[in-house]
């Protein structure tokens, strides 16, 4: 038996599908939305939809902007010889929360993962030979997931990046085993950056 009104089952279940959301956070989103005054619900889906409209990846590192390049890659104070390669753009928020890393990004938009169909293909690689194509970056960190997908990528972009005149690093394993950089506190996250190694 449904207990609620068909607009607002259908704005729980929305709800619900965003991650981390289980039934009964939608649902007090949902009643939150419909008791606060009409402006609040109206200034998020004005954001939500601001947001989908300007929002794109920078054309150089992959991260999320309403300018391009992205303001990281416009600024000339950051190491240019330094790069840094994660996964997701959420990545780059956690490494910058960090605040031990002064260098570039470079986002590979997921990881290698056969069971999902996702090959190297399908990763924002090609974009990644191009910029180290230059000669200015001298060290690539791969701070790729400590999980499976993340480890077979990491071995995967060692292998194409061993025969260019850099050195290739990974993230120590200061983090826990398939856990996810979005969640890793920032000392976590800069003693794994203080102890990253070099890949062989």
């Amino acid at each position: 038996m449904n207990v609620y009104a068909k607009p607002v089952a259908r704005l729980i279940d929305h709800l619900a599908r965003l991650p981390g959301i289980g039934p009964k956070t939608a649902q007090r989103l949902a009643f939150h939305l419909l008791n606060a005054p009409a402006e609040v619900a109206l200034s998020l889906a004005r954001a939500v939809e601001e947001a989908r409209s300007t929002v794109r990846t920078c054309s150089s590192c992959g991260y999320l902007t309403d300018q391009d390049p992205c303001f990281i890659c416009r600024d000339d104070r950051r190491r240019q010889d330094l790069l840094c390669v994660v996964e997701r753009p959420r990545d780059v928020v956690a490494m910058e929360k960090a605040r031990s890393f002064r260098g570039l990004y470079h986002v590979l938009q997921g990881a290698i993962s056969p069971m999902e169909g996702i090959g190297p293909e399908q990763l924002n690689i090609r974009r990644l030979l191009q910029r180290l194509d230059g000669g200015t970056v001298k060290e690539v960190i791969l701070a790729t997931n400590p999980n499976v997908e993340g480890d077979a990528t990491a071995l995967y972009l060692a292998g194409l990046l061993r025969n260019l005149d850099l050195r290739v690093t990974r993230l120590a394993h200061g983090l826990p085993v398939g856990a996810d950089l979005e969640y890793a506190d920032e000392v976590t996250l800069s003693k794994a950056m203080e102890g990253r190694q070099e890949i062989k």
